[in-house]
């Protein structure tokens, strides 16, 4: 199949308000995210506003980390980010990505979804790997990273 979704949840015991800040600013994201310790050389450039709507990211690393934009185009306090994701390398891809908080029970649910569609080399790439497989244990580890900043933030 050339379409995918890869979609992780967690309670993290904390308010939506307390935890949306750290994904609405990529300056943020060093703290939790999954990717940013693969390539200690990796170069980061931010552009626009620090966070909300047309804040981004550029990363270029080693083959491992590849690189790409990350930009946010919808930012709904508390409630929704919606990141436009393009990777350059290793594959030219665009996966839009959306991060949602539900009040739930313990805290609240964060949501990861990330989608796309496999294109060219990607797609022989994928009658071999798993998308879902490959990225969702990343997703988990982000987000239990991402309880954790928000645990240490609250704890500052």
């Amino acid at each position: 199949m050339s379409t995918f979704e890869v979609r992780r949840s967690a309670v993290i015991p904390a308010t939506p308000e307390e935890i949306f800040p750290l994904v609405n600013s990529f300056h943020e994201w060093e703290a939790w995210s999954p990717w940013e310790q693969v390539d200690p050389g990796m170069s980061r450039r931010y552009y626009g506003p620090d966070s909300g709507v047309g804040a981004g990211y550029e990363w270029s690393g080693n083959r491992k980390a590849g690189s790409g934009t990350m930009e946010i185009v919808e930012s709904r306090p508390s409630d929704t980010v919606r990141i436009r994701l393009q990777f350059t390398k290793p594959f030219k891809a665009l996966n839009p990505t959306t991060f949602t908080f539900t009040p739930a029970p313990g805290g609240t649910e964060v949501t990861w979804r990330m989608t796309g569609e496999n294109k060219g080399a990607a797609k022989v790439f994928a009658l071999f790997m798993n998308m879902d497989k490959l990225v969702g244990s990343d997703f988990e580890r982000g987000l239990v990273a991402l309880g954790q900043a928000v645990a240490a933030k609250k704890n500052s």
